[in-house]
Formats: C-alpha cells, structure tokens, sequence
C-alpha cells in the first residue's frame, strides 16, 4: 500500500545574518537563463520523489515567499503556509528551534508519510526523497538522507551501526571522525507524534535532542548514505559565494558532486 506523503519546508527564520531585502528562501539562482529561488529546489526535490501536497512554515512576514510559490498550481503541486508566531524582539529570529518550527504543521502531517528537507539547501540526486523512502523498511519510523561532508562543526553528523541503524546524531561537533551528516528526513507517523509530545510537553527545542531521545527510547532510525550526492547549505554570504564556483557551465549538464567545504 501506497504512503500517504507530504512534504515539509521550514522557512519561518527572518534571515538576520543575510540582512537582504527579500526572504533569504528566494535567494536566486540562475539556471538555463531562467530565474529559479533557492527555494524551487528542494520543492523540485518532493515533487519528483512523488509529493502532491507541500507544506510551508512561515513568518508573518513572508508574503514575497507566498507570492511567488502561490497555490502549487504552477509547479502541479497543492501548497499550504503554516504561521509560526514570532517570539522576542522583530529583529531575532522567529524559531524558538527547527522542533518548534516542523510541530507547526502537526495538523497537516499527522498520520502521513513525511519528507522534510530545508528550503536553503541544494541537494543532488533529485529524486533524494524517493532513495529514502525505497531505504526504508517496514519497522522504520525515521529514515535520514545522509551526504558526506568535510566540515562536521556545521553540520548534525550521525552515527551508524553495521546494519544502517542510527545510534545517536552528534550535533555540530569538530570533535568527531564521523563522515555523514543528515540533510533531509522521512519519517512516519509514530515520530510525527514522539516530536509533539516532546515540543509541547517535554518543552524541547533542539532537534537532535529530539532524535536522540526518540532513539534512545526504541524508536527506529536508518541512515541511507546519498554516495556522490551533493548537499550545499546556503546559510551564510560564504556559502552563496560558493555556490558561485559550482554553478554549470552555460550548455553543459554539471554532475552531482559530493561537497567538500
């Protein structure tokens, strides 16, 4: 039987660090001529991998990032905006935490399949949510994308067992030899539940806390390594900057490439 997917795009930060003019999500990158937001992408990302409905999380003062993504008529997808009310002053950031943010939308996603991935992010193959969801086995509730990395200190790096089991995330840490970070996530219903429970009665925040407490109590997590997939973060001026050494040669197909920071 058929998953029952949806897919979920936080975008609910104010972007202080980048001060631009429009929501950082819109960040344009040129492609064939055309422009496409940092954005599309990850959109682009769900839709190949089988995701009719995609739900934003926003702030109130995203109507540039509704504007242009509309209703998901233009890209044959069903689009929905979920509002995360802002906390502290208007020049802080909105998310109290990316766990708060993703609960936002419990509403929308309980009882579904969920793809989530970051809308300032770039990752190859496309169809990287498909991978994940043919990784995933029956007793799953969590599968994570994983993409080799050379900068851990950035990045939520998981360790594995043998059998491609998670046993634990280490969150942001040079200290580690650990290769594979998380990039984007499916998850199934059970978790959907474990991550409401622990955002509105356990009060945390932080998402990795949020795994590693899930696994810890018995929850089951696989990792599915992306091998020559590329994962860019588009966070920092650095990282745009970046992007810029990376961009396809006009007329010509680029290959993915695993990132090396």
């Amino acid at each position: 039987m058929p998953e029952n997917l949806i897919g979920l795009v936080p975008a609910a930060g104010k972007g202080v660090r980048l001060g631009l003019p429009y929501p950082k999500e819109l960040y344009p990158i040129i492609r064939d001529d055309h422009y496409k937001p940092i954005a599309q992408f990850v959109v682009e990302n769900l839709i190949v991998s089988g995701v009719s409905d995609i739900v934003f999380v926003i702030n109130e003062t995203k109507h540039q990032l509704i504007g242009y993504f509309g209703n998901g008529g233009r890209f044959g997808c069903n689009f929905s905006y979920v509002v995360q009310e802002s906390r502290g002053s208007e020049d802080s950031s909105t998310s109290p935490g990316l766990a708060n943010a993703l609960d936002s939308a419990y509403h929308l996603c309980r009882g579904k399949t969920v793809l989530f991935g970051m809308a300032d992010t770039i990752m190859e193959p496309t169809d990287v949510f498909r991978h994940l969801l043919n990784a995933a086995r029956g007793e799953d509730q969590v599968v994570l994308g994983l993409f080799e990395v050379s900068r851990p200190e950035k990045f939520g790096m998981v360790q594995m067992a043998d059998d491609a089991s998670v046993l634990r995330i280490v969150d942001k840490s040079a200290n580690t030899d650990l290769r594979f970070a998380w990039g984007c996530i499916m998850w199934r219903p059970d978790f959907t539940e474990y991550l409401h429970y622990s955002v509105n009665h356990e009060r945390t925040s932080d998402f990795a806390e949020v795994m590693n407490n899930a696994i810890s109590e018995g929850l089951r997590f696989r990792g599915s390594v992306l091998r020559g997939g590329r994962y860019l973060d588009l966070g920092t001026f650095a990282e745009m900057a970046e992007l810029e050494t990376v961009r396809p040669a006009r007329g010509r197909r680029h290959e993915p490439r695993t990132r090396r920071d």
